[in-house]
């Protein structure tokens, strides 16, 4: 399936909120992931205004729709030289090999544009199609991390993948 990567445009807000309110992406997040309309539309305005020195954050588009996000956040202090990767997609374009093409895409772009030698994720280990999309995507498997993430009253391990330049 064809997408492209953009910018974050402010009138991709109801795209943003339509795709990402879906109990099974969120499952797979952060606690802060935007859970409302009101939250998603700070979101989409944070994204489409950053000037990008610290981070790099697309909308995926599928026929003109935001139907997903990949961002990139440059670290700091002793971490300066690394950049945490996260994104999502909606649920009907998963398995279409969308999102391991966009992480490459985005890996590319940010061994370019920014002064950074590693890029690393952290999917939950029960996240496989998260998993598999970093390992199409040239990402290793470094460690798993046993009850490191404590989310809705569970514990959940996570992973450590790594793309190194």
């Amino acid at each position: 399936m064809n997408f492209k990567l953009r910018k974050w445009e402010k009138s991709d807000t109801e795209n943003f909120f339509k795709y990402s309110n879906n109990a099974k992406i969120a499952e797979n997040m952060r606690a802060s992931f935007p859970s409302t309309l009101e939250d998603s539309k700070t979101t989409v305005e944070s994204f489409s205004c950053n000037d990008e020195a610290q981070q790099c954050c697309r909308a995926v588009i599928v026929n003109g729709d935001a139907v997903g996000c990949i961002a990139l956040f440059i670290k700091n202090d002793v971490y300066c030289k690394s950049a945490e990767i996260a994104y999502w997609l909606g649920e009907p374009f998963w398995g279409k090999e969308i999102m391991s093409k966009a992480i490459k895409q985005l890996c590319q772009i940010a061994f370019e544009q920014y002064d950074i030698v590693r890029i690393f994720a952290e999917p939950y280990a029960h996240n496989i199609g998260s998993r598999k999309a970093l390992e199409k995507a040239g990402f290793v498997l470094e460690g798993i991390m046993k009850k490191s993430v404590y989310k809705n009253g569970r514990f959940f391990d996570y992973c450590m993948y790594a793309l190194v330049k």
